[in-house]
């Protein structure tokens, strides 16, 4: 009887008009892939993804190497809105350069970039759907709506800061990028992510480029990670296939490990890295979304009817 009201509970849910919002009871993080889900982290609420990695380049034709280390760090607020979202990237680099012609260390930021996101589109969003009571099979045969994805937009501005050997003398000291961001939920435990970018596109070398990432949560606590980025412009493009897996420490902090190279030799490239992510959401207050429009205040009692029903859904 009790798993009979839990299935009702879940149908209702499923056919009532209000939705909530885009916070998650635990975090959602883009590491360790490089792609941006559509959703942002929720209004109010505060992020970190961190990581350091190794990277080794050589280049056949030009005959040089180059090894060393980086910081990645992203910060992300949400704000003003629930579907939007601000970020600032920071990559700094150190490494050494070596050629029959020339040694030497370089260092400088690799990126350094300022932008905001937001959700346009979520397919499940003021959905209501239909519930056939006298068909079981119904109710569960597949639905092509859940082949539709969240659609976001991203637009941001790099920085070229100081003599930094990683851009190109000719790069202006500000220039923007754009991206296409979806994202598609094939059950509870699969997603599928693709970022469709276009950067620094009014200098002399813009890059045109897309990224498609495949996860999977194993368990409870762990989920594992593909994924293929490609880049293409008149001075170099290349595609890097990625690998990897996080580990859930607590409901607001994640541990991740990734690996990642290319295929071909001017140059190739073999990556790794570790990294950690942290949500502080103790101001985000639950909202809702009904009939398109936000509502403050949902009531606790709510909150924890809907997270009772997600874990009934996943023991499923």
């Amino acid at each position: 009887m009790r798993n009979l009201k839990t299935k009702v509970l879940g149908l209702l849910l499923l056919t009532s008009g209000i939705s909530f919002a885009q916070h998650t009871d635990e975090i959602n993080t883009n590491r360790p892939g490089k792609s941006f889900g559509a959703f942002s982290v929720g209004k109010n609420v505060i992020q970190a993804e961190t990581g350091v990695y190794y990277i080794k380049e050589k280049h056949k034709l030009l005959d040089y190497d180059a090894k060393g280390f980086g910081l990645d760090l992203t910060a992300r607020y949400g704000a003003l809105l629930e579907q939007l979202e601000f970020i600032a990237e920071m990559q700094y680099q150190t490494d050494k350069y070596s050629s029959p012609y020339l040694d030497e260390n370089r260092n400088g930021f690799k990126q350094l970039t300022v932008g905001a996101k937001y959700l346009f589109y979520d397919p499940w969003k003021n959905y209501k759907e239909k519930v056939n009571v006298y068909s079981w099979k119904a109710n569960k045969k597949f639905k092509w709506r859940k082949l539709l994805p969240a659609v976001g937009f991203y637009a941001g501005a790099n920085f070229n800061v100081g003599d930094n050997p990683y851009t190109f003398p000719t790069d202006p000291k500000f220039s923007p990028k754009v991206m296409v961001l979806l994202q598609n939920h094939f059950g509870e435990k699969t997603v599928l992510t693709t970022n469709l970018i276009a950067d620094k596109f009014i200098t002399d070398y813009p890059t045109y480029g897309y990224i498609l990432t495949l996860s999977r949560a194993v368990g409870e606590q762990w989920s594992v990670f593909f994924e293929n980025q490609g880049y293409m412009s008149d001075w170099y493009s290349d595609s890097i296939i990625r690998g990897g897996a996080a580990y859930l420490l607590k409901k607001n902090m994640q541990l991740d490990a990734s690996i990642g190279t290319n295929f071909k030799d001017t140059p190739s490239i073999l990556g790794a890295a570790i990294g950690f992510s942290w949500r502080f959401d103790k101001n985000y207050k639950p909202i809702e979304i009904k009939d398109g429009k936000e509502t403050k205040g949902a009531t606790k009692g709510k909150k924890a009817e809907m997270e009772k029903q997600k874990r009934n859904d996943e023991v499923k």
